[in-house]
């Protein structure tokens, strides 16, 4: 049984958490992920794609909670998605006055560009590792990402 009453200080966890989202959230990541993807983008427009990519259906509301970004940007983002035949809008299945987005065909087939990228450059970072400690590390994350929108902590 867990003991809900552990003290455990995360505030080198917490802080690996920072470097890592500012490692993501640098622009450079995006130009060298698309660059090796051989996907010509607007940078702004990579976070949402790859969003809808991994979440679709979505609604505009649900992406741009997802992103931390306001709704009438995204929906202006999806807009320029759609212009550049990447994305779609349709009625939801369970409320059909409701347009939730995915991507087109090729929405899909750039994000598989860009998933396959992902793969080689992430997996260069793991040359060194251990099989086990990378499996291990990759359960730990996902157990950790289940529980974090189970219950987010409060206060952050």
């Amino acid at each position: 049984m867990q003991d809900a009453h552990n003290k455990f200080d995360v505030t080198d966890f917490h802080g690996a958490l920072l470097d890592i989202m500012s490692v993501m959230n640098h622009p450079q990541r995006d130009e060298t992920l698309l660059a090796a993807a051989g996907v010509k983008l607007d940078q702004v427009l990579f976070p949402l794609l790859v969003t809808i990519g991994r979440y679709s259906p979505q609604g505009v509301v649900e992406l741009a909670d997802r992103l931390g970004r306001d709704y009438t940007t995204v929906s202006r983002q999806v807009k320029r998605l759609q212009e550049l035949d990447l994305a779609q809008k349709q009625p939801a299945e369970r409320d059909k006055r409701i347009s939730e987005v995915t991507l087109t065909a090729q929405g899909k087939a750039i994000t598989t560009h860009i998933d396959d990228a992902r793969q080689r450059l992430m997996n260069q970072i793991f040359t060194n590792w251990s099989s086990e400690d990378v499996e291990g590390l990759f359960r730990l994350v996902r157990q950790y990402a289940e529980a974090v929108k189970v219950k987010a902590p409060s206060g952050e």
